[in-house]
């Protein structure tokens, strides 16, 4: 698969495509179905596959605080390996700035759609808007369509006991701790991933060493304490997962700057992991983030948070046998 960043980049290779367009965050179960119709279109048509991904957000864009914004389910690498997996031929970043937000829905279309990728098919959402101040929909794309000869494929909503498959859903059901619908709706489990580097080192001064997972994001889906299984791959190259419990939030009791942060400990792992890349995969929730009158009641609570994590990987591998 291959990553672009401007539409020249494509046409340098292809004169057409069959594509869709979105935020893709969690690239859930649903996303994955509009992947499917993408495929067949582009198998149907004889042309590539291309995913346009818009980055940033516009809705982290525009926010001028986190909390003005969705927390995100995924950064754009993760979107890019599960796309790939999904067998996707291009993924287009579509650089979301000032530029493009003042881009009328007609030049939207003519340009990047048009004259951009060259698109024979477009697959989009009946409820899609884009363009300056959201005013193009899924009925501008049909009529373009007819003028410039490209057809416009409807996605069909997924659905899981019930409820509508969407990010907005799967972020409600992170923040209660149901990892399992959480998993049903996403189609594997829901998983942080990143590069561990140096920290403050305050959990190896309380006894309880922590990897640090850097965190590119602006809002988190989840806060609290978690019994997690970690994937890590070392900078030699070796590959191994390790159980533990992962605090993710902002750490109120010994920091004063709302910056956000990804531990892990490893159950009784002795080594150093620096420059590793680490997949943290959320299992149960342990409790919610909470501040402490001092460093000994925080110890003392990740002494017994680190117990129940024991626990429920012990009662796990007892319902696995």
């Amino acid at each position: 698969m291959r990553v672009i960043e401007s539409t020249q980049a494509f046409r340098e290779r292809h004169s057409h495509c069959v594509a869709t367009i979105g935020k893709f965050d969690g690239v859930h179960r649903g996303h994955q179905a509009i992947v499917a119709q993408l495929l067949e279109q582009a198998t149907r048509h004889g042309v590539p596959s291309v995913v346009i991904v818009t980055e940033p957000h516009p809705e982290e864009f525009f926010a001028s605080t986190e909390q003005d914004c969705p927390a995100r389910l995924n950064e754009p690498g993760e979107k890019i390996a599960v796309l790939e997996s999904l067998g996707v031929e291009y993924v287009y970043l579509l650089r979301f700035d000032r530029d493009l937000a003042a881009l009328s829905a007609q030049r939207y279309i003519d340009d990047i759609l048009v004259e951009g990728l060259g698109i024979r098919a477009l697959i989009a959402g009946s409820d899609f808007r884009f363009g300056h101040r959201r005013q193009g929909d899924f009925a501008l794309l049909q009529s373009s369509g007819g003028r410039h000869g490209f057809e416009v494929i409807e996605t069909q909503s997924c659905y899981q006991d019930g409820e509508r498959i969407s990010s907005t859903a799967i972020r409600e059901h992170l923040q209660r701790g149901d990892f399992d619908q959480v998993e049903a709706m996403l189609g594997r489990p829901y998983a942080i991933a990143g590069k561990v580097v140096k920290g403050q080192q305050l959990g190896r001064n309380l006894g309880f060493p922590t990897c640090n997972v850097q965190l590119n994001r602006r809002s988190l889906p989840l806060h609290g304490v978690y019994a997690c299984q970690a994937r890590i791959t070392t900078a030699d190259g070796e590959h191994f997962d390790w159980p533990g419990a992962a605090n993710i939030g902002y750490r109120p009791t010994v920091s004063q700057r709302r910056e956000a942060v990804l531990e892990v400990h490893l159950l009784d792992f002795q080594g150093d992991l620096y420059g590793a890349e680490m997949t943290v995969v959320f299992r149960h929730k342990v409790r919610d983030e909470e501040k402490f009158d001092s460093l000994e009641a925080l110890k003392a609570q990740i002494a017994r948070d680190v117990d129940q994590v024991r626990a429920s990987f012990r009662s796990d591998t007892a319902h696995q046998n």
